[in-house]
């Protein structure tokens, strides 16, 4: 039987995003989000990650349709067949990271991130890092471009691309990662527990700037980061079967 449930379609701003929505509403109807029973977001990843922050105190479910670029959080567009397909897709539950960043100037900024919370040097000298996990100081000085925390839904983006592990979607890990390490020269990062608590210290902030990044909402002039996993936050999403998370991660090492 068809899924008849009550419907919001969100889009992003692009041409295509915006032709698709009117497309499927004139389909499928459309209601607000805070009446719906799943929501449908239409564009790329980014706007994936802005929907599923948007909408993380509804109930209802996010099945994402690519009108993007990768699409690693969407499922394949198509007009016809949405009510088939969202009465077997199959639900993937993640938990996001919480970022508690203080500046130099001593103001706290809290944020949430479903893919990673990453340092950056904001001038042209390598950032200086202090690393400590859960209280204990295990890297006194990393000399690099930056270091990132991603989940193992993050862990295939900026993670990947700055030699990270993937993670599978179930595992009970973070992964921590450095960007063009200098010195330790070989270190590649490590793997960490899902509890672990992450502080990262900007070593000499004046002279080498630092931002903090969760999910693309910069901090700057960051004088300390604190990262963890928020297990109070559960974000919801639908894909069809066979093309979940777990199949991407997995689809994306045999490339």
């Amino acid at each position: 039987m068809a899924d008849r449930r009550k419907i919001a379609f969100l889009a992003s701003p692009t041409d295509d995003a915006q032709a698709a929505r009117a497309e499927l509403v004139a389909r499928y109807g459309d209601v607000p989000a805070e009446e719906a029973e799943v929501i449908v977001a239409l564009g790329g990843d980014g706007f994936m990650l802005g929907t599923l922050h948007a909408t993380q105190h509804l109930p209802a479910p996010v099945y994402g349709m690519n009108r993007g670029t990768v699409g690693f959080l969407m499922n394949d567009y198509a007009r016809s067949g949405l009510t088939q397909r969202l009465a077997v897709a199959e639900e993937t539950v993640i938990n996001p990271l919480h970022m508690h960043a203080v500046t130099v100037g001593g103001t706290v900024h809290e944020a949430l991130a479903i893919n990673e919370v990453s340092l950056l040097r904001e001038g042209p000298q390598a950032a200086r890092l202090r690393i400590s996990v859960d209280g204990r100081v295990r890297l006194e000085e990393l000399v690099c471009d930056g270091a990132l925390v991603c989940t193992p839904a993050g862990s295939t983006a900026y993670n990947y691309s700055a030699h990270g592990p993937i993670l599978p979607i179930g595992s009970a890990v973070l992964a921590l990662t450095a960007m063009s390490a200098f010195r330790p020269r070989r270190w590649r990062g490590a793997l960490l527990p899902r509890t672990a608590v992450v502080r990262i210290d900007v070593l000499n902030p004046a002279k080498r700037p630092v931002m903090a990044d969760a999910d693309s909402r910069p901090v700057r002039d960051v004088a300390w980061v604190e990262i963890r996993s928020e297990p109070a936050v559960a974000h919801r999403l639908l894909f069809d079967p066979g093309h979940g998370l777990e199949e991407r991660l997995l689809r994306e090492q045999f490339v």
